[in-house]
């Protein structure tokens, strides 16, 4: 889900901005309804844009895995199916490397019981969500509060990763 990675990613410093969307489909400008029913094999994402002067790419890394269940083959907490995979699309050999390195240092440690299964994907075409999905968690507090609580995604990130 974008909205619950918007929100954590929005806090790091060094991340100048972040933008829910859709990537990795075969579809083009698809549509929030066509992406969460399945027809357009994209997955939700959200694009970090960051200055490397700030934060680093191994950084943002880092920080992306202990705000996802990576073990997970199904989804992401209560949102299910291909458009809630975890995946991670990256942009260039560099980034590619260094994606890799990250999961392959996180398997060594070995810290489920369950596989990682996160994928690590060339980057294609992202389309940004629609308007209503930008900065959800600040438009709708609430929901947003009750969406993360009612899935959870904060309680099963503790069980996984430990106290924030």
């Amino acid at each position: 889900c974008f909205w619950c990675l918007e929100d954590p990613f929005d806090k790091v410093d060094g991340v100048v901005s972040t933008i829910p969307g859709y990537t990795g489909g075969h579809l083009k400008n698809p549509r929030y309804r066509q992406v969460a029913g399945g027809s357009s094999g994209h997955a939700e994402a959200l694009r970090v844009v960051y200055d490397p002067e700030r934060v680093s790419y191994e950084q943002l890394l880092a920080f992306f895995w202990v705000n996802i269940d990576p073990t997970d083959a199904g989804g992401q907490f209560c949102d299910r199916g291909e458009p809630y995979r975890s995946e991670i699309f990256t942009i260039g050999e560099q980034q590619r490397r260094a994606a890799e390195a990250s999961l392959a240092h996180l398997q060594q440690q070995r810290p489920f019981a369950k596989p990682i299964v996160t994928g690590i994907t060339p980057a294609s075409t992202f389309y940004p969500a629609e308007g209503y999905h930008q900065d959800y968690y600040l438009k709708n507090p609430l929901a947003y509060r009750f969406y993360r609580f009612g899935c959870w995604r904060d309680a099963r990130l503790r069980e996984l990763w430990g106290a924030p």
